[in-house]
């Protein structure tokens, strides 16, 4: 098939170098939710460099830029990340644990490449319709802290998305396809007690016990999990567990409550039950609890007007094409995997598992059972507000599983930036069918606006809860 066959392609060839370097200055400099300078001002640079009008510090974020191509007509939001996370730093191109930099921070979840294809695929939308006269305009939208900061609530909630009409992303997989647009909304909340000191061993009695109240709540939140349904989950974190004596009562500590639920309903539900716990292990221990939201965001919703215009797209282009070298470094990293590992992304698309495909070669259809747990994500409050559509793309060996330092390791792999440039040209095709075809447009935002109707939208983070800005 000629590369040339869709007119939005070769505006993507012609820049795709670029942004494999900016892929990987991104990936070199992994940094973490609300703390990516470096990364944004890369991002910030490439927007000015390629001539967008660009908005900073928005939403109040310091690592959030708004990029903007056109005049008139729709308005086509890309949304990328470049947030990475906390114990997953590994060397590049290496199919063995090999940590490479001191903060521990490593690109485990693919947004290197994620931010880097969507800005492309922005550019080459901004450089179709300026060459054609076409009235639309193209908005890049960088999005920090994905990895549980929830940024893009925070920006639907500021109104960043009021005059967008449709939006487009994307996230690095191990297979090709229109994401399902299923995930759980979730929140994060602190719960912070406070009680008082004692001596634990001379007087005892004189003391509240703080770490007390954490595990009454643990344990009262491990027990509603019988009771609630199958696809919502609780986690937690000890952010503070009073100190290393074990001879002084623990007079303050801090457990992270992380709540999912199958929709917003649910969630409130759920949240609901885990704060009268947290009352609960307050009564027991005789201390105090107070509560805070660290960040929110809610379930996807699907576009299938979107969802079928992207499908054709991916359909003609085909599956990311690699050669004999991408196969061979793919086969190392399986060799690290289990055969769950691998078996677990065919039983996810509902297929036999083959243990001999390195890399996907293919696109799975659109109607295709789902199988497997959900994760969440903050582009779900992107998809309340404006309609959504997400592709996945092959950028890693099959049945890598992500947050892990073997999906790190391929972050800079050339098989890597070759899904890299196959997801941009897949989101730029569908930008450009979206902006040419009145009624595919017409028909998104009637499937969208029909939707909302039913089930309203509300914010599930609290109006006076403001961004967790890194200070220092």
């Amino acid at each position: 098939m000629s590369t040339n066959e869709n007119p939005i392609w070769p505006y993507v060839e012609a820049k795709v170098e670029e942004f494999i370097g900016l892929s990987d200055r991104v990936f070199d400099m992994p940094e973490i939710a609300y703390t990516e300078t470096r990364s944004c001002a890369e991002h910030t640079a490439m927007l000015r460099a390629e001539g967008f009008r660009v908005r900073q510090n928005v939403a109040g974020i310091p690592t959030a830029v708004i990029g903007e191509a056109g005049e008139g007509g729709p308005v086509i939001a890309i949304l990328g990340e470049y947030d990475a996370l906390p114990g997953l730093s590994q060397e590049a191109g290496l199919a063995e644990p090999r940590s490479v930099n001191d903060t521990g921070y490593g690109h485990g979840c693919g947004h290197n490449l994620l931010g880097s294809a969507a800005m492309l695929a922005a550019t080459a939308v901004k450089d179709w319709i300026a060459s054609k006269g076409i009235e639309a305009r193209v908005r890049y939208y960088g999005c920090p802290a994905e990895e549980g900061g929830a940024a893009k609530t925070y920006m639907v909630r500021d109104g960043l998305f009021d005059d967008v009409d449709v939006a487009i992303t994307w996230h690095p997989a191990s297979f090709n396809g229109v994401d399902d647009a299923r995930s759980l909304a979730n929140t994060r909340i602190d719960f912070t007690f406070t009680g008082k000191a004692a001596h634990a061993a001379g007087a005892p009695e004189l003391g509240r016990s703080a770490l007390d109240a954490v595990e009454l709540m643990n344990i009262g939140v491990n027990y509603m999990r019988e009771h609630m349904p199958d696809d919502a989950r609780v986690h937690y974190a000890y952010l503070d567990a009073g100190g290393p004596a074990p001879n002084v009562v623990q007079a303050k500590a801090t457990v992270r409550q992380l709540v999912r639920s199958r929709d917003l309903q649910g969630l409130a539900d759920l949240v609901a039950r885990v704060r009268a716990i947290g009352d609960g292990a307050a009564q027991m221990s005789g201390t105090q609890v107070q509560s805070k939201v660290y960040s929110a965001v809610s379930n996807l919703i699907g576009n299938r007007p979107l969802e079928e215009a992207m499908q054709a797209e991916f359909e003609a282009l085909g599956p990311v094409r690699f050669d004999e070298d991408d196969l061979a470094f793919a086969r190392q990293i399986r060799e690290t995997l289990t055969r769950d590992d691998i078996a677990d992304t065919f039983e996810r698309l509902s297929m036999k598992p083959d243990f001999d495909m390195a890399l996907c070669d293919f696109v799975a259809p659109l109607d295709r059972p789902f199988a497997g747990g959900m994760g969440s994500t903050d582009v779900g409050d992107v998809s309340w507000a404006v309609p959504t559509v997400q592709a996945r793309v092959a950028t890693c060996a099959m049945g890598t599983p992500f947050h892990t330092w073997q999906l790190t390791a391929q972050g800079k792999q050339p098989f890597a930036h070759k899904g890299m440039e196959h997801a941009a040209k897949v989101m730029a095709a569908t930008a450009r069918r979206v902006i040419a075809d009145e009624a595919l447009l017409a028909s998104a935002k009637k499937v969208h606006e029909e939707y909302l109707a039913d089930y309203p939208y509300a914010c599930p983070i609290p109006p006076d809860t403001r961004p967790p800005i890194a200070v220092g």
